[in-house]
């Protein structure tokens, strides 16, 4: 019952029903339509095929089965790229990650993991493009703090010291926090201990940031 609040309103509206049309048709009160939109209640799942009738599409398009099948694959992605990180089979990862965004162009995570993946094989330049386009849409925080983490390396990496540090700056108080990265930043590190510290941030939290 995750979406079914949201699509009971939406699909409702694309049909140009009032809450006292759809109340009408299946004989309760216009109140409890609100409260089902409002997700304080549920309608009993009898009424779920006459719903699906009224809005002219399927139990499971109204429950939302479609968006839990999306965010389980895309799930499934994750885990496969991740797995192929682990390994250091980074081509692979890259390969999962690019054909998974010719189906999610605009997922953040996608974007990301790709991004991250790159960033795994010394490719900072693109690395860091797609970082900062993946950071400027992403909600999820634990995803960003991680992401912002690994970016300063890259920025250091690709000889941006400048961007590097401010960067470093704003990081919160977390594992990848300021008082941890800032002062590796500023005392100057070699390519590979750069290289390692990327790996460090981006393979140590794995699949849970996604």
């Amino acid at each position: 019952m995750l979406y079914l609040s949201e699509n009971l309103k939406k699909y409702r509206i694309l049909k140009n029903l009032t809450q006292e049309d759809v109340a009408g048709y299946l004989g309760i009160t216009p109140q409890s339509v609100s409260k089902w939109e409002r997700g304080e209640t549920y309608p009993d799942i009898t009424l779920l095929p006459a719903l699906a009738n009224i809005f002219e599409t399927s139990i499971d398009l109204l429950v939302g089965m479609d968006t839990i099948r999306a965010e389980t694959t895309r799930y499934n992605i994750h885990k496969k790229a991740v797995d192929y990180q682990r390994k250091g089979e980074y081509d692979s990862a890259e390969k999962t990650y690019r054909d998974a965004l010719l189906i999610y162009p605009n997922k953040p995570g996608m974007i990301l993991g790709l991004a991250s993946t790159l960033a795994l094989k010394g490719a900072a330049e693109e690395a860091i493009e797609l970082m900062e386009r993946g950071l400027a849409i992403s909600a999820n925080e634990k995803q960003k703090s991680t992401m912002r983490a690994a970016l300063c390396f890259l920025y250091l990496k690709a000889g941006f010291e400048d961007r590097a540090c401010r960067l470093a700056s704003e990081l919160p108080h977390t594992r990848e926090s300021r008082e941890v990265i800032a002062p590796l930043i500023r005392q100057g590190l070699t390519e590979s201990e750069i290289d390692e510290n990327i790996k460090k941030i981006i393979l140590g939290e794995g699949d849970d940031i996604w």
